[in-house]
C-alpha cells in the first residue's frame, strides 16, 4: 500500500510543480509539460511492477501512435479561446475532437493490422 501511495505522490508533486512553475513562465511551464512525464513515470512504474520490458516497449508504441491524435486538443483549445469560447466549453469541446481523433486513429491503425 505505501508504494501505491509513493507512485501517487511523485505523480501528484509533479503535475502541481509544473502548474506552478507555469504559472511564472508558460514557457517553462509548456517545456515541462511537453516533456513526456507521465508516459516515463507510466514506463518505470509498469518495470518496477513487472520487470517485463515487452509490456513497456507495447506502452512506448502506443504512446507514439496515440501522441498524434493528441495533438488535436493543443490545437482546437487555442483556436476557441482565441474565438471568444468560454474557457470550460472550449476545454469540453477540444476534448470532445481529441477522443474522435483518437478513435480515428485507432481505425486507421487497425485498417493496417496495428494493435495497440
Amino acid at each position: 500500500m505505501s508504494y501505491y501511495l509513493v507512485k501517487l505522490a511523485v505523480t501528484t508533486i509533479l503535475i502541481v510543480l509544473i502548474s506552478e512553475i507555469a504559472k511564472r513562465s508558460s514557457f517553462v511551464g509548456a517545456l515541462l509539460a511537453s516533456i513526456p512525464l507521465v508516459s516515463v513515470l507510466a514506463m518505470i512504474w509498469l518495470y518496477i511492477d513487472t520487470k517485463d520490458v515487452s509490456k513497456i516497449s507495447a506502452l512506448a508504441t502506443s504512446v507514439f501512435w496515440l501522441v498524434l491524435p493528441s495533438l488535436a486538443l493543443f490545437v482546437s483549445l487555442p483556436i476557441l479561446l482565441k474565438q471568444g469560447v468560454n474557457f470550460y466549453a472550449s476545454m469540453g469541446i477540444s476534448i470532445a475532437v481529441t477522443v474522435a481523433c483518437y478513435w480515428f486513429m485507432v481505425e486507421i491503425l487497425s485498417h493496417f493490422s496495428i494493435k495497440l
